[in-house]
């Protein structure tokens, strides 16, 4: 399968409070990223998860390092304006407030931003606004006033943007932090179905532990580095490594955490609720309590 991101040894560093003083961000970060895959990127405030994402998205360039984005070398010399414009084109963010990222008053209008301007003919706009609304089902709201909308859809709509660009990969950036339970499963939804059913390469900052434990790949940074890179599984029952770095565990990976330290033999990698029952159920009958 193909990479449609690679990082080779990148580190990035923001101006301090005077131009020599530099506070180093990422340091000699390395990873590759599949077409089509989805993951998953944790961390604490200040790891350098978000400004990874702002690299990779080309919003900043790194200081030093080799970044490739859908082919096209960015971070070389001789890479021309035409290719990395093209990478960049081939690369969405959704950011953490859906607000900042809705220019239109009117749901369709503001979906048709983006291909208006590629310069796109208006019968395929309309075609990629009916498309994506379709996608993040919001097709009854397309003439309604997006100030209207709940947090929930307003990102749903922003999602939805960037999918009528036909974008490669979609980064999403704390993108339902912002949002109540209700909002963040119907965003997560959405996600998970770009990824499964449309074939988008879904990279996905969080604080949610649930919501990491839908990927197929699971990074964690800490200081500027990778500190683990490898499936839910094999992440979250590292659980006493994460807690000490600062996160959390997903609740279900907790509970199973908490009742093995108790002694019941029930499995750490297990995340759905109904396959934990399962677990105690079994466990709890292999020692006659059932």
């Amino acid at each position: 399968m193909s990479k449609i991101v690679k990082a080779e040894n990148i580190c990035f560093a923001y101006e301090g409070e005077t131009p020599e003083e530099k506070v180093e961000a990422l340091k000699d970060v390395s990873f590759e990223i599949e077409e089509g895959s989805f993951v998953a990127i944790l961390g604490r405030n200040g790891s350098g998860k978000s400004t990874l994402a702002k690299l990779l998205c080309m919003i900043n360039a790194p200081d030093s390092g080799k970044l490739t984005v859908d082919g096209v070398e960015v971070t070389s010399e001789g890479a021309s304006e035409e290719d990395i414009y093209r990478a960049r084109r081939n690369v969405g963010m959704v950011f953490q407030n859906p607000d900042n990222q809705i220019v239109a008053t009117i749901v369709e209008e503001d979906v048709a931003f983006g291909p208006e301007n590629l310069g796109l003919p208006s019968e395929k706009i309309r075609h990629r606004v009916d498309e994506a609304l379709e996608t993040v089902g919001m097709t009854k709201y397309a003439r309604h006033s997006a100030a209207r909308l709940s947090g929930g859809q307003k990102q749903r709509i922003a999602i939805a943007g960037v999918i009528a660009m036909r974008r490669k990969c979609i980064i999403f950036d704390e993108s339902t932090a912002m949002l109540d339970p209700l909002g963040r499963h119907e965003v997560m939804e959405n996600i998970v179905k770009l990824n499964r059913e449309e074939g988008i390469t879904v990279i996905m900052i969080t604080h949610y532990m649930n919501e990491a434990s839908l990927a197929d790949r699971v990074i964690v940074m800490e200081d500027g580095g990778i500190i683990m890179d490898g499936s839910p599984e094999e992440v979250f029952v590292r659980a006493e490594e994460l807690w000490k770095a600062g996160l959390d565990v997903p609740q279900t990976t907790e509970l199973m955490w908490r009742l093995r330290a108790e002694g019941l033999d029930v499995p750490l990698d297990a995340f759905e609720p109904e396959e934990c029952a399962a677990a105690v159920r079994a466990a709890l009958e292999k020692r006659g309590c059932l």
